[in-house]
C-alpha cells in the first residue's frame, strides 16, 4: 500500500497532534517503558511501542471523556454483548485521531513503515461473526456520536479458534492473540465481583438471601475505544475470572499439585474460549457460566456506578441505557431484579418496572436453535435464585396474558417456561418481557419477528418491536480498508462525507462521468492485484486480476448458502468445458469462514469448496476462466484485504433466514455489486441503490414459507433442471472427491430428500442471475456507473444512523 494513498483521509483537519516529538516519544516509550534499545528491539517491541505512544495520546482524550459525562450527568448507555470482534486497533486509532501521517513519518526515521508495523498487530479473537462485528461498529460509532458508552463483554484469552485446513478439512487451533500482551489493554482490579453459582435460597423472614456454593471474581480490563476526530473515547469493559484462592496450600504441600490448582484452573475456564461446544452436558453448563459470569459482572458495575454516584437506585433507568446484544446476556433481567430485591430492598413490582425500564434487548436471528434455551434443572441448579425469579416473573406476564385473552396455545408461547417436552427456560422471551424494547435489525426481520417467533408476544405488548436496520462504521470499512477510494471520492465531492457518509449521495450526479468511472476502476484493479499478491504469497496461486472477483465470506452455514453457490460453480465448470467456443466472463470465486466445531454439514462444505478448488484449479481445459479460492483462517484482516477487491458480493442466504447482514453494506460501500435474495438487509439496500444497480433472484419469505409448510418436491425440481442434476451428480457420486466416492452423498441427498434451505428451489434463479452478471460485466462502463451507484447510495448504512436511532427512540440519550 502506498503511502500517498494512505494519507488522502488523513488530509483532514486531525483533532490531536502528534507535535514535533512523536518519533522521541516512540524512542523513549521503547526504551522505558518496553525496556529495548533501537539495537535489539525486535519487530513486536517497535509495535508495542508504536501503540503505547499513541496511546498516551488516546488517554488524555479518554479522560477529558470521562470527566464530561460526569459533568454533565446525564444518561450512560451500557451495551452488552459476548462478542465484540474488534479486529486490529492501531490503524483505527490513527485515522480517527487524525495521526496517521505523523505516525508514518516517525516510523521512516527507524526505517519502519506503518503498514509493516500494522500487520504485526493479532485480531482480537473476541467473536465469530457479524454480531461480533456489529458490536465494535457500534462502540466505534458511539465514541463518534459523542455518546456516552460502555461496551461490555468477556477478555476470552484464545477466543474464536483459528482455523487451519488440512486437505481441506479444518482443523481449530487456539487462538493466541495475547501471546505478546495486548499494549491497547488496561487492568482496574478495584473493579472487581464475586459471581456465585449454585447453592440455596434462604428466607431470613424479612428477605431471601442466596447464599452461592462457588464463586469466582470477575475483575475489569478495559480498552479505549476512538471515535472519529477522537471527539470522544468509550470504554469497553472486557472481564476475566479468577478463583478467590489462586491455590490451596494444603493440597499443594500435601503434593496434589493438580488439585492444589484445580478452582484457579476452574475459574479460568469461563473465559478461556468464545463459544465452547455445548454439544454434551459440561458444554451447555460452561455457556450457560459463561453467560451468567459476563453478565453479573457487567450490572453488578452498572448499579454499582449509579448508586456512587446518584446514590438513589430508584433513577437507575433515568441514567443507564442498558442493550442486550441478542440472547446471550438475557439473563441481565433475573440478575437486575435480584439485585434490586435482594440487595437495594425494592418491592417486587417497583424493581419490575425500574428494570423494564431499563433495559432494551436486539433480536439478531429467527432461528430457533439461536434463540437460546436452558435445560431448566441445568438453570435452576447453577443459578437457584435467578429460577425463582423468573418464576415470579412468568406469574406476572402469564396472567397479563390470560386477562388480555390469551388462549391455551397462546399462553405456552408466551411462557418463559418451554413446557413441550424437556422444560427449559426461554431466554429470548425473558428478554423480550423484561425489555421496554425489542428491536430488530432489518425491516424484513422485523415484520417477520412480529409474525413469527414472536408473534403472540407482539400482540401482548404491541407496542415493544421496533426496527433499527444495522450499519456498519465507514471509518473502518471505506476509509481506512480502501484509502484509494476514499482518495477518489474525496478529490470527486470534498471531504464532506468523511464526517457524514450519507453526503456520498453527492456522487449520484458524477455516475456516468467516464472518468471518474476509470479512476474507481484503477483502485478497484489495485486493490485485486494487492489481494492476488497476497494470495500468491500465502496460497501459491495465481490469480488473473481483470477476472471478475465473486466473493463469498462469512460464517459457514447451511441457511447461507455457500453450497448453493459451489453447486452453481461446478454447473459453471461443467458448462466452460463442454461449450469452450462460448465467451465466457473469467471469474475467480472467493470463499472464506469457519463452521462451528460441532456443525458437521458446515465443516463438509469446507471441505467441499477445497475438493473443488483442486480440481477446477489444475484443469487446463478451463484455463484462465475459473479459479475457486477457499481463504484459511478468516477474519477482520483479511476482510480488509477482500472487500475492496471485491467484484461481486455474494448475499444469498435462504430469504427469511438472515436477521440483516454488514457485509452486504460494506462490499456495496467499496464498490461491489450485489448478487442476493431479498433477504435481510439486502431489502433495503435494493432501495436503496435501486433495481438497476443490483441482481436480486429467488424465492421471498413468504415463498419459502410456503413451500415448507407442503408440497415442495425438491426432487422433481431437480429432474427437471440439467444443469442441477448433473452438478448434484458429479458431487454425489465422488467426481470431486476420487479418494471417498461416497463423502458427499450424503450432503446431496439432504437436497433431494427436504431441501430446507431452498438450494435446488432457487438453483435455476441463482444461475440464471450469474450469467445476467456475466452480461452486465461484458459493458465495463455500465458496470462502473452502478458500482459508483452502490457506493453513493449505501451512506445510509453507516452504523452512526443506526446508532442515532437507537440514542433517540430506545435510549434517550444525546451526546454529552
Amino acid at each position: 500500500m502506498r503511502h500517498d494513498e494512505r494519507e488522502k483521509p488523513g488530509t483532514v483537519a486531525a483533532s490531536g497532534s502528534a507535535g514535533p516529538d512523536m518519533k522521541d516519544h516512540i524512542l523513549d516509550v521503547l526504551r522505558h517503558r518496553v525496556g529495548k534499545d533501537v539495537h535489539s528491539a525486535t519487530p513486536h517491541d517497535w509495535f508495542t511501542a508504536t501503540v503505547l505512544a499513541l496511546r498516551d495520546k488516546v488517554i488524555d482524550n479518554w479522560m477529558d471523556s470521562t470527566h464530561r459525562t460526569y459533568e454533565a450527568a446525564g444518561k450512560r448507555v451500557y451495551y452488552l454483548s459476548l462478542e465484540f470482534l474488534i479486529g486490529r486497533l492501531l490503524r483505527d486509532a490513527l485515522s480517527n485521531m487524525g495521526l496517521t501521517r505523523e505516525m508514518e513519518k516517525a516510523l521512516r526515521t527507524y526505517g519502519f513503515d506503518l503498514s509493516a508495523i500494522e500487520d504485526l498487530e493479532p485480531d482480537a479473537a473476541l467473536g465469530n461473526g457479524g454480531l461480533g462485528r456489529l458490536a465494535a461498529c457500534f462502540m466505534e460509532s458511539l465514541a463518534s456520536l459523542d455518546i456516552p458508552a460502555y461496551g461490555y463483554g468477556i477478555r476470552y484469552v484464545n477466543g474464536m479458534f483459528r482455523q487451519r485446513l488440512d486437505d481441506g478439512w479444518q482443523v481449530e487451533l487456539p487462538e493466541t492473540w495475547l501471546s505478546h500482551g495486548n499494549p491497547w489493554e488496561f487492568d482496574r482490579r478495584e473493579s472487581a465481583y464475586r459471581i456465585g453459582f449454585g447453592g440455596e435460597v434462604v428466607d431470613k423472614g424479612d428477605r431471601v438471601e442466596w447464599i452461592p456454593a462457588e464463586q469466582v471474581e470477575a475483575s475489569a480490563v478495559d480498552t479505549p475505544v476512538v471515535g472519529w476526530r477522537g471527539k470522544r473515547v468509550n470504554t469497553l469493559r472486557l472481564w476475566t475470572a479468577s478463583a478467590l484462592d489462586p491455590i490451596r496450600l494444603d493440597a499443594f504441600n500435601a503434593g496434589d499439585y493438580a488439585g492444589a490448582l484445580a478452582e484457579e484452573v476452574r475459574a479460568e475456564t469461563l473465559v478461556r474460549v468464545l463459544y465452547p461446544a455445548d454439544s454434551s452436558p459440561a458444554g451447555q453448563e460452561l455457556r450457560l457460566r459463561q453467560e451468567y459470569f459476563f453478565t453479573s459482572a457487567s450490572i453488578q458495575d452498572i448499579v454499582r456506578r449509579h448508586v456512587q454516584t446518584y446514590g438513589a437506585i430508584e433513577t437507575l433507568p433515568d441514567k443507564a441505557a442498558i442493550q442486550l446484544n441478542d440472547t446471550h446476556p438475557a439473563v441481565a433481567v433475573a440478575e437486575l431484579m435480584r439485585l434490586l430485591v435482594d440487595v437495594h430492598g425494592l418491592d417486587f413490582n417497583e424493581a419490575w418496572d425500574l428494570t423494564r425500564r431499563t433495559v432494551a434487548y436486539t433480536n439478531h436471528t429467527l432461528l430457533p436453535e439461536a434463540l437460546e434455551s436452558w435445560p431448566l434443572p441445568l438453570f435452576e441448579r447453577l443459578l437457584p435464585r435467578h429460577m425463582q425469579i423468573i418464576y415470579a416473573i412468568n406469574s406476572r406476564v402469564l396472567r397479563e396474558a390470560r386477562k388480555a385473552g390469551a388462549d391455551d396455545r397462546a399462553i405456552a408461547a408466551i411462557s418463559l417456561i418451554d413446557e413441550a417436552g424437556e422444560r427449559r427456560v426461554r431466554m429470548a422471551n425473558l428478554a423480550f418481557v423484561g425489555a421496554h424494547s425489542v428491536n430488530g435489525v432489518a425491516a424484513l426481520h422485523t415484520e417477520l419477528m412480529k409474525s413469527t417467533v414472536f408473534s403472540d408476544l407482539h400482540g401482548l405488548y404491541p407496542t415493544r418491536i421496533n426496527n433499527k436496520t444495522n450499519g456498519v462504521t465507514p471509518r473502518r470499512w471505506l476509509q481506512q480498508c480502501n484509502p484509494g477510494l476514499t482518495g477518489v471520492i474525496t478529490d470527486a465531492i470534498g471531504p464532506a462525507f468523511l464526517d457524514d457518509a450519507e453526503k456520498l449521495a453527492d456522487l449520484n450526479a458524477l455516475a456516468g462521468d467516464a472518468a471518474l468511472g476509470e479512476r474507481i476502476a484503477e483502485v478497484k484493479r489495485a486493490n485485486k492485484v494487492a489481494l492476488a499478491s497476497y494470495l500468491r504469497q500465502t496460497m501459491g496461486l495465481r490469480l488473473d486480476p481483470d477476472a471478475l472477483f465473486d466473493v463469498h465470506i462469512k460464517r459457514i452455514h447451511e441457511y447461507k448458502r455457500q453450497l448453493l453457490n459451489l453447486v452453481e460453480t461446478v454447473a459453471l465448470y461443467d458448462q466452460i468445458r463442454s461449450h469452450p467456443e462460448r465467451d465466457w466472463v473469467p471469474r475467480v470465486k472467493i470463499f472464506g469462514g469457519k463452521a462451528a466445531s460441532s456443525y458437521h454439514n458446515a465443516k463438509l462444505i469446507i471441505k467441499l469448496a477445497s475438493d473443488i478448488a483442486r480440481r477446477v484449479n489444475a484443469d487446463p481445459s478451463v484455463g484462465g476462466l475459473l479459479k475457486v479460492v477457499f481463504m484459511p483462517d478468516y477474519n477482520v484482516s483479511k476482510a480488509e484485504r477482500i472487500i475492496p477487491a471485491a467484484d461481486l458480493s455474494e448475499q444469498i442466504s435462504t430469504a427469511g433466514m438472515e436477521a440483516s447482514g454488514t457485509g452486504n453494506m460494506k462490499f456495496a460501500m467499496n464498490g461491489a455489486l450485489t448478487i442476493g435474495t431479498l433477504d435481510g438487509a439486502n431489502v433495503e439496500i435494493k432501495d436503496r441503490v435501486g433495481d438497476d444497480n443490483i441482481v436480486i433472484f429467488g424465492l421471498t419469505a413468504e415463498e419459502v414459507a410456503e413451500k415448507r409448510a407442503g408440497g415442495y418436491n425438491p426432487r422433481a425440481v431437480i429432474e427437471k433442471s440439467r444443469e442441477l442434476q448433473q452438478a448434484v451428480s458429479a458431487i454425489a457420486t465422488g467426481v470431486f472427491s476420487p479418494d471417498d466416492p461416497s463423502r458427499y452423498a450424503g450432503l446431496m441427498g439432504g437436497i433431494y430428500d427436504h431441501d430446507w434451505f431452498m438450494v435446488a428451489a432457487d438453483f435455476d434463479a441463482y444461475h440464471a442471475a450469474q450469467r445476467r452478471v456475466d452480461r452486465l460485466w461484458e459493458d465495463q462502463a455500465a458496470w462502473r456507473e452502478k458500482a459508483i451507484r452502490n457506493i453513493a447510495n449505501v451512506g445510509w448504512f453507516s452504523s452512526d444512523r443506526t446508532i442515532g436511532e437507537y440514542a433517540r427512540d430506545i435510549w434517550g440519550v444525546g451526546s454529552a
